[in-house]
């Protein structure tokens, strides 16, 4: 015999809802694919207020009955998954610079090379070059307190 079908109600944070047809025997896994294809990993469920983390488990093993609600949370980066194997810290996703958090430096050590040939270098540098740099540096050096007075 088949077996029966319940609606489960999908609560998102924008308090919309969406719902679920399923059977008592699919999995929390089998559900994110179902009504979430492609976002699996991005999607976090939370029933009761648990956080449903293990995709294989059954909703007849979560008590879930008709017309349950499940809270949905899909958030816009996918977790990193967890490193496996022997070459897992040279893959190239796990081993990617942040290269946000190097502009400040870069930048810093941009200016400073600027600074030091327009002093080694005096002849090649025009007044309206001088300025500028001079200027460069003021709007940096404004910009950079103002965001990490913070």
């Amino acid at each position: 015999p088949a077996e029966p079908t319940m609606v489960l109600r999908l609560k998102f944070l924008n308090d919309t809802e969406r719902l679920a047809r399923v059977r008592p025997g699919d999995t929390v896994g089998a559900l994110k694919r179902a009504y979430f294809p492609g976002q699996e990993q991005q999607v976090r469920l939370i029933y009761q207020g648990q956080l449903l983390r293990d995709d294989t488990q059954s909703l007849a093993a979560l008590h879930l009955t008709h017309n349950s609600v499940l809270h949905c949370h899909i958030s816009q980066h996918s977790p990193a998954p967890a490193p496996t194997g022997p070459h897992a810290s040279t893959d190239p996703v796990h081993a990617a610079l942040n290269v946000g958090s190097l502009m400040l430096p870069l930048f810093v050590l941009m200016l400073a090379v600027l600074w030091y040939f327009q002093l080694q270098y005096r002849h090649v540098f025009t007044a309206t070059a001088t300025t500028f740099l001079a200027g460069l540096t003021l709007l940096f050096s404004f910009m950079a307190f103002t965001m990490y007075r913070r």
